[in-house]
């Protein structure tokens, strides 16, 4: 499926020469992702027209005069549906050029070379792992790395294969043994060492961890509680579950909520884009990446993913995303106070809300303009809840096999100090008659990337069940036929940006068009 991908703006600079040039600020699902000229997207296209031919869309052609503003207007315009025609190919996007073409790109802009850093990742309960990586890491390198963590790779290191958090209880003298071998905490130099053959350990570790190595030191970072947590190798998921995760960028408040802000790209780098977003103070944090709640079956299996369920599912408690009765909390509360994990995620399943994404409360014009929402997006449906003129509650489910399109837009800043403005807006099925439902939300890229997944999701069941995926259309439309998707056909989305004119640099100006996205 194509990427929410946009050209913001359009800036004319001078070389030194003398010469002009324009550059163009790329964005992905509203965010900078990088800035650079029409040559470099010329010879990055011919790249990858040597590599997958005819699979290319058609690259904006180059002028030989000077250009007029329309014109200016018309290669923005272009170059963006190019970027987004060309994202929805698989194998393009995962191949060494793309990637390595928005590699370079991210750390040119953000001039950010290539060297080691750590990069903090938080999960769920709050609990954060300091990564060692190189700043060109992409995201999808990362994760495959299983959380290489405090460990500097090489050497004894890379025979370590599954992963462990221990709780040192007291920094300064803790000892775990077993028959074969021993683990000595030494706060002096801060560092683990195992000197083993096959150690099971035991005592006050969280988890059993079992190494296969002679010799492995660990260096730790020294945190201010006297219980750390550490990861002292590969987080254990395998490749088969790794798909099922995936990085986000979140927001903390003040008030306790927490705002996802979008999920991480696979060729996004991590280190560089919270670089990048600094000013809206972003954390970056895993979280499963799945719409349909019913998956979490396959990942039960796995202590790895199961750990990171439960911790998900405590925190979506915590922060009010579920509407648990009073006896499913009384009900949870006693399976998260014996640990029965297992136990306590099939409870959960069954509550309203379970594996949906909240969004930040926004305005809605259903049923009437102007109601505030709070929506909740999984499980094949958007579910408002809507806030009355009257200050009544009323929700309303809007499902998936309901809705025919749906477009994101630009609706600029209402106020010079403002962001801008965001609407998602869905064409849907309301007792036979096609409507359109519009969402005012920044996070609307987001609800986007969402929609796309549960469609997703159905066309893999669908395959998956050897049927069609069936969506019901208004009897006076189909005369009692049903419409099918064929598994190759997605319901159409669509993208409307803004249209930047070529500026200078003290030019705030901007004006509107429509730009769609076919086949999304």
């Amino acid at each position: 499926m194509k990427l929410h991908f946009s050209i913001t703006a359009a800036e004319e600079l001078r070389e030194r020469r003398g010469g002009r040039y324009v550059l163009y600020s790329v964005c992905l699902e509203g965010f900078l992702l990088g800035k650079a000229r029409y040559s470099q997207l010329r010879r990055w296209d011919a790249q990858l027209r040597q590599l997958f031919g005819s699979a290319v869309p058609a690259f904006p052609p180059k002028f030989y005069l000077a250009m007029t503003k329309s014109m200016a207007d018309e290669r923005r315009s272009q170059l963006e549906q190019y970027l987004q025609n060309v994202t929805s190919d698989s194998n393009i996007t995962h191949s060494d050029a793309f990637i390595s073409f928005f590699r370079k790109l991210q750390q040119d802009t953000f001039k950010i070379q290539t060297q080691r850093a750590f990069l903090d990742v938080y999960l769920a309960d709050g609990s954060d792992i300091r990564l060692d990586i190189q700043t060109s890491d992409t995201a999808e390198r990362i994760l495959e790395m299983g959380f290489p963590s405090y460990a500097r790779r090489g050497g004894a290191a890379d025979a370590l294969h599954i992963l462990c958090i221990c709780t040192c209880v007291c920094m300064s003298k803790t000892e775990i043994s077993s028959s074969v071998a021993s683990i000595s905490i030494n706060n002096n130099n801060k560092a683990y060492t195992c000197q083993m053959d096959t150690l099971l350990c035991r005592g006050n570790l969280k988890f059993p961890l079992i190494i296969r190595k002679t010799v492995c030191c660990v260096p730790v970072v020294p945190l201010p509680s006297e219980s750390v947590e550490v990861t002292l190798c590969r987080m254990g998921l395998s490749r088969e579950l790794i798909k099922y995760f995936s990085f986000f960028f979140f927001q903390d408040h003040d008030d306790g909520a927490l705002s996802v802000v979008k999920k991480v790209a696979e060729f996004e780098l991590p280190y560089v884009s919270l670089q990048s977003m600094k000013e809206l103070c972003c954390k970056l944090g895993i979280r499963k990446w799945y719409m349909d709640p019913s998956l979490d079956t396959l990942l039960m299996g796995c202590r790895a993913s199961l750990n990171l369920l439960y911790m998900q599912a405590i925190q979506e408690v915590k922060r009010n995303w579920l509407k648990p009765t009073e006896r499913q909390m009384q009900e949870l509360e006693f399976l998260q106070k014996n640990a029965n994990k297992a136990k306590f995620l099939e409870l959960i399943r069954e509550m309203q809300f379970y594996g949906y994404i909240r969004l930040d409360p926004c305005i809605c014009d259903y049923p009437e303009e102007g109601c505030s929402a709070d929506i909740y997006v999984g499980n094949n449906e958007i579910n408002c809840c809507v806030k009355l003129p009257t200050n009544q509650i009323k929700e309303v489910s809007f499902k998936i096999n309901r809705l025919r399109s749906w477009q994101v837009a630009f609706l600029g800043a209402t106020k010079d100090d403002e962001d801008d403005t965001l609407e998602l807006r869905f064409e849907y099925n309301d007792s036979g008659t096609w409507q359109w439902i519009v969402l005012y939300t920044k996070q609307a890229f987001l609800l986007s990337s969402c929609l796309k997944k549960m469609i997703s999701e159905q066309m893999m069941k669908a395959a998956k069940e050897g049927k069609e995926m069936e969506i019901k259309m208004p009897e006076s439309m189909t005369n009692s036929k049903k419409s099918s998707i064929q598994q190759k056909q997605v319901v159409h989305s669509g993208f409307i940006s803004r249209k930047r004119f070529l500026v200078r640099p003290n030019e705030d100006d901007c004006v509107f068009e429509k730009i769609r996205e076919e086949d999304l």
